[in-house]
């Protein structure tokens, strides 16, 4: 998609500082950190949600998630790290291109409070 954000990232028309890229797979720090590390992973290919992959893109997920714990660690993350994928307005999303957060360091609150 040519006005999107993260494809314009991954075609390299904007800068960004990254943190690993192979032919299908860019990962980069995010430029609003809600953490002391705080990168994303973003598929080349432009897939809006997740809630829009299908059965052909399992192994692209599955690498993606793999990629995850090893980039975290090469960032630092040795005592854990969070996992965020926002699906669609209702879940958050900004920024329409699938997209899993990496997210650690510091203190990180819990994702849900409970009474």
């Amino acid at each position: 998609m040519s006005d999107c954000l993260f494809c314009k990232i991954a075609r390299g028309e904007i800068p960004c500082r990254k943190v690993y890229e192979d032919d299908e797979v860019l990962a980069f720090h995010d430029i609003n950190p809600v953490a002391p590390v705080h990168f994303m992973l973003v598929p080349k290919l432009h897939l809006a949600t997740l809630a829009d992959a299908g059965d052909v893109h399992a192994e692209l997920l599955g690498k993606m998630l793999l990629l995850a714990p090893r980039l975290a660690k090469e960032q630092g993350l040795d005592n854990g790290f969070r996992t965020v994928i926002n699906t669609g307005k209702g879940g958050g999303q900004e920024i329409f291109h699938l997209h899993i957060h990496v997210i650690g360091g510091g203190n990180i609150p819990p994702m849900v409070r409970r009474s």
